[in-house]
Formats: structure tokens, C-alpha cells, sequence
């Protein structure tokens, strides 16, 4: 496993877009990282809360820390001094925790609001509905400490490529839909899509992504023993 040249790989393919990959470090030890590091990698994503923190500890600080995992709210006060971009944000109660963290550290932290676009029941996120509600919401607007960038979305886990294909063109339309909304309160702008992982990136991509969130196709298969 060739961590340097997998990522070279990744970034020809992607050379001719404007998308950034996120290396999803979840459950790799900090000198596997570090590999990607030195191989100019400086956006990695992490899952669990206790991961990040214990791996921003231990490695330049230069990375930009994304998290990409479900977020509990209790756990957002560990994050928030540091982490570059929640990529998870389900909820307004979640948004109002980020901005209260994001005041006691004096600073505005960047998220994403996750879109249901699965028909898997267990993935979370926003359904279109409800975030046309949220965007109309008052909450909103007085949360002066969050500075809501775009969406994610994780598509179906299937072989079924036209599901994918179509899972990502609504996440897409809907990004579009919103950027050009006049009634986006100055807490949300559409500037990211946060779609693809190493099973459906290059789809992610031909449907416009503008982060894929790459793990096995940089540093193999996990190991979840940890």
C-alpha cells in the first residue's frame, strides 16, 4: 500500500475539476497520516470526536480538520476550538450547540447541512422540506457564530449506479436551488457539495462534488479492531 502514489493517483483524476479530497483517517494511527502529510495531503476527516481531538493533538497544526460523522451535541464543545468544517449538521439544535461553542472560542465555524438523498432509513439528514424550513426559520438568524456553507450527502449504498447518478443530481439541484434563493439569511451560503467516497467518487464528481471524502483508496481497508 502505497499511500503517496494512491494519492497522486486520486489527484490526477480529480485535475481536471475543482474538487478536494478529504482524507478520511478514521481508526488509521497518526504515522499512517502523517504519511498522507508529507505527501501533501492537508484535509483530513475524521468520524468520532475522541479520534480527532487525540489526533490534532499529536500533528501539525496546519491540517484542516473536517468533521464527518454523526455529531452528538455534547461533543461539540471538544471540536470547536480547532475543527475546520462539520460536514454532519442534522438538526437546528445542533447549529444552535456549534454557534454556542463557536462564542465561547470566539469563532465562527463553517458546517454543512447533511441532505437525506438515500432512501436508507439509517442515514440522517435534513429531508428538502426541511431545509427550506430551516432557511426560513428565525433561530437561524441570530446564530452568529456558524457560517453554514452547503450540503453533504452520502448516496445508497448499492451497485445500482443510476441510483447513485440520481441521488447525487438531486443533492446538486437542491444546492442549486438554494444558491440561488433570495431568501438565504446571511448564515448560509452555498459554496460546497460534499458528496463521494471512495465507492462512488467518480460519480460524485461527474455530478458536480466539490469534496469527494476519500478513505479506503488512500490507506486501504480499516481496521476496526481499535
Amino acid at each position: 500500500m502505497n499511500i503517496a502514489e494512491n494519492i497522486r493517483q486520486l489527484q490526477q483524476e480529480l485535475a481536471s475539476s475543482e474538487c478536494k479530497i478529504i482524507a478520511v483517517s478514521k481508526t488509521k494511527p497518526v504515522s499512517t497520516l502523517m504519511d498522507a502529510y508529507e505527501a501533501g495531503v492537508r484535509d483530513f476527516g475524521e468520524n468520532k470526536v475522541q479520534e480527532m481531538v487525540e489526533k490534532y493533538e499529536q500533528m501539525p497544526k496546519d491540517i484542516q480538520w473536517h468533521m464527518i460523522g454523526h455529531l452528538q451535541r455534547n461533543k461539540v464543545k471538544y471540536i470547536a476550538p480547532f475543527v475546520h468544517l462539520v460536514h454532519s449538521v442534522d438538526s437546528i439544535r445542533l447549529l444552535e450547540e456549534i454557534n454556542k461553542q463557536g462564542a465561547k472560542h470566539h469563532r465562527v465555524i463553517s458546517c454543512l447541512l447533511q441532505a437525506h438523498i438515500s432512501e436508507e432509513e439509517n442515514k440522517y439528514g435534513f429531508t428538502d422540506e426541511e431545509i427550506f424550513r430551516l432557511i426560513r426559520d428565525e433561530t437561524i438568524q441570530h446564530l452568529k457564530y456558524v457560517q453554514v456553507v452547503g450540503l453533504m450527502g452520502m448516496a445508497s449504498f448499492t451497485s445500482n449506479e443510476a441510483k447513485v447518478h440520481k441521488e447525487f443530481e438531486h443533492l446538486k439541484l437542491l444546492f442549486d436551488a438554494l444558491k440561488y434563493n433570495d431568501e438565504l439569511p446571511d448564515q448560509i451560503r452555498m459554496e460546497e457539495v460534499s458528496m463521494g467516497m471512495s465507492g462512488d467518487y467518480r460519480i460524485a464528481i461527474k455530478e458536480g462534488s466539490t469534496m469527494v471524502r476519500i478513505g479506503t483508496s488512500i490507506f486501504g481497508e480499516r481496521n476496526y479492531q481499535k
